[in-house]
């Protein structure tokens, strides 16, 4: 297949389908179901708000069975620690107004700050513990004897919506974590086929820049996917374990295959034919009809061009060429069939099954995680503050309307903190919150209170909720339509007996828009988010990252590296996927890092081979003192130092030596970092601000 036809391919794909999937019927379906499964029983309990069991369902409802396990279970414990919180606060403070809604609010700030420094799904139990707490609060104030029935009567809710999905998601058709790992590895493993033809080939750079984003954003979701199923099912455990070493091998093919589109080979005799076969290779992988069904053939083949990479070339066959430059070249060719063909293995290793764990020695290394705390610091202040002048709001004009706004300035204001842009999360939360108000008015204030009884609210319900369930498995609409499902909900307030009774409908209805509008403007105003504070301290990170690989005395493993490359660059893709060259250029040093701090990571092993001379040793010793302190101190904007051209002239110096084997591989790390470096200087510069 041509580059011209994958990347058609491609951009189909990127377009997506306009009609829901099968697997999105399933899911609508199913979650609509699971509702109404758990609306039944909340009116079999009596419960006082039975909305909230339903709502429950659409809230931690996702397409894959493991990822509602995970979201169930953390709202289940963010629920029950927020309702320790408002039973501890209410009893202590509850005959204080003022006091009470400080307190709420610094508690409001605490969650916000550790949910900012954690990962969906603990991130988002943490900021609900946060909320849960304002929720069953605020209606006892005044009225402290009634928090534990409130405390109660909302866990009973929430855990009966959370049962009613969890055994839905399981049972009924399911789509399994597991499964979808395997199938989204696939995926990547056919983009990065797809990449790397288009990279050895000189493809379109728009649409080779679009695959590297998707390629990197679906790493991210594979970290995502291995939590979820080791969830769902135990026994994924031990094939769990390869996901995170896939992962960073992914990356690191990623990045080769990168470098060798950036740097176009001369022409030479050596260098021709592993191209070729890369291309050949990659591109009969990314068009063939379940190529990989059987990665054997494509393993063979890899192992075949990684050797030939690695044979260095005679001296006469370069006659007149840059030698270190053709192996530097073949040295990231090898290292792209070698990455090619573990991420094969890693999916085979998913797909075996399991006889016995790994034993001590295989087991992967702690992952080190990035914590943002100056971000997390900012978030934390803005949730406490916004609420709290809200609640001051509330209590100096006696509102009662103004008790919902309240709430939803802490929900919003703290669910939404830690987005790269909680702006545009918050407007889609209001777009569909505000599409969900006609709808809700007519079923809830006209039809229902007609025509009453269960059958009925079926028959009005479901033709509204199915729809928004297909939006919520399009990740496009999922934002907007979640918030519609939700607050349809919220403001339809299904009981048994539904009156007929606009005025608290409107007056509920507008606190919920207004305060949604006020965390838009709290958002805005107070301490607003610069998603590139946030980048450039990952950024700062990495690069402390490889400092360390050229000054620790203890040189790491090769996995424990790669394994904390891949969480900071999954970090940082959120960040700035969508701010166009510069994003790009800051992502693509992300890639390029790995590469780098592999290169590291062989001239360590490099100074530490007895056949090497002790001056190169030395010496290489030297150039990774002088690069960390390019990549430490030198800001951007500023000249390189030496470090690069000392890299260069040195890699020269060994190819005028006419030496061979392991020198000629010393010479190659150096010239591809400092490619790397030249292709991204500002991202190896320290921000010294």
């Amino acid at each position: 297949m041509t580059w011209a036809r994958l990347k058609t391919n491609f951009e189909t794909s990127l377009a997506g389908v306009t009609q829901p999937t099968r697997s999105d019927w399933i899911f609508a379906l199913r979650t609509v179901s699971a509702g109404l499964i758990a609306l039944l029983a909340a009116y079999a309990l009596k419960l006082d708000h039975p909305q909230w069991a339903m709502m429950t369902v659409f809230i931690v409802a996702q397409p894959v069975a493991g990822m509602v396990l995970a979201k169930g279970f953390y709202r289940l414990l963010g629920t029950l620690v927020g309702g320790v919180a408002a039973i501890g606060i209410t009893t202590a403070f509850g005959t204080g107004p003022w006091i009470l809604v400080t307190v709420l609010a610094v508690w409001i700030g605490i969650c916000t700050f550790v949910s900012s420094l954690l990962r969906n799904p603990e991130a988002y139990g943490a900021a609900l513990a946060g909320y849960t707490a304002m929720i069953i609060g605020l209606p006892a104030f005044g009225q402290p004897h009634l928090v534990v029935d409130l405390a109660v009567a909302r866990c009973a809710e929430i855990v009966l919506g959370i049962v009613c999905a969890g055994l839905t998601s399981r049972l009924i058709l399911p789509k399994l974590a597991s499964d979808a790992i395997i199938s989204r590895l696939k995926r990547c493993i056919l983009d990065l086929a797809t990449y790397a033809g288009g990279a050895f080939s000189g493809g379109d750079r728009a649409t080779l820049i679009g695959l590297h984003r998707k390629l990197v954003a679906d790493t991210q979701t594979l970290g995502e996917m291995r939590a979820y199923a080791r969830l769902e099912a135990p026994s994924f455990a031990p094939r769990a374990h390869p996901v995170r070493r896939t992962i960073g091998q992914l990356l690191s093919a990623l990045s080769a295959a990168r470098a060798l589109h950036s740097h176009a080979a001369p022409k030479n005799a050596a260098l021709i034919p592993v191209r070729s076969e890369l291309q050949a290779l990659v591109s009969e992988l990314a068009a063939k009809p379940g190529a990989l069904d059987d990665t054997s053939p494509w393993l063979a083949r890899l192992d075949a061009i990684s050797i030939k990479a690695r044979q260095m070339p005679d001296a006469s066959t370069d006659q007149g060429e840059d030698r270190v430059g053709t192996i530097t070249r073949l040295t990231i060719a090898a290292d792209f069939a070698e990455a090619l063909k573990q991420v094969l293995r890693g999916l085979d290793a998913l797909r075996a099954p399991v006889t016995r764990r790994p034993g001590p020695g295989s087991q992967q290394p702690a992952l080190v995680v990035h914590r943002d705390y100056p971000g997390a610091a900012r978030n934390a202040i803005r949730a406490a503050v916004a609420t709290l002048l809200v609640a001051a709001f509330w209590l100096t004009t006696k509102w009662s309307e103004a008790a919902g706004t309240v709430i939803l300035v802490a929900v919003v204001s703290s669910l939404f903190a830690a987005r790269p842009d909680p702006v545009q999360v918050s407007w889609g939360f209001f777009k569909g919150t505000l599409l969900a108000l006609p709808f809700a008015f007519l079923v809830g204030q006209i039809a229902l209170p007609a025509l009453p009884g269960f059958g009925w609210f079926m028959l009005f319900v479901v033709p509204i909720m199915v729809p928004a369930a297909l939006a919520m498995a399009n990740p496009r609409y999922v934002g907007v339509a979640t918030a519609f499902a939700i607050n349809f909900l919220a403001f339809l307030s299904p009981h048994q007996a539904m009156t007929y009774d606009p005025g608290p409908f409107f007056a509920g209805s507008a606190s919920i828009l207004v305060g949604i509008l006020l965390a838009i403007g709290v958002f805005i105003v107070v301490l607003p988010a610069d998603p590139w504070l946030a980048a450039d301290r990952i950024v700062r990170a990495m690069r402390e990252d490889l400092a360390r690989l050229c000054l620790h005395e203890r040189v790491p493993r090769r996995s424990a590296f790669e394994s904390l490359a891949y969480d900071r660059v999954n970090q940082l893709m959120p960040l700035v996927q969508n701010s166009g060259r510069k994003g790009e250029a800051i992502l693509g040093g992300g890639v390029a890092s790995v590469t780098v701090g592999l290169e590291i990571l062989r001239l360590r092993s490099a100074a530490q081979n007895h056949a090497i001379p002790s001056e190169t040793a030395l010496s290489i010793a030297n150039f990774l003192r002088g690069l960390a302190r390019e990549l430490l101190f030198r800001a951007p904007g500023d000249p390189q130092t030496a470090t690069v051209a000392v890299a260069r002239q040195y890699a020269a110096g060994i190819a005028q030596r006419n030496a061979t084997g392991d020198m000629l591989q010393i010479a190659a790390s150096l010239r591809i970092i400092a490619a790397a470096m030249e292709d991204f200087p500002d991202f190896f510069a320290s921000n010294r601000s």
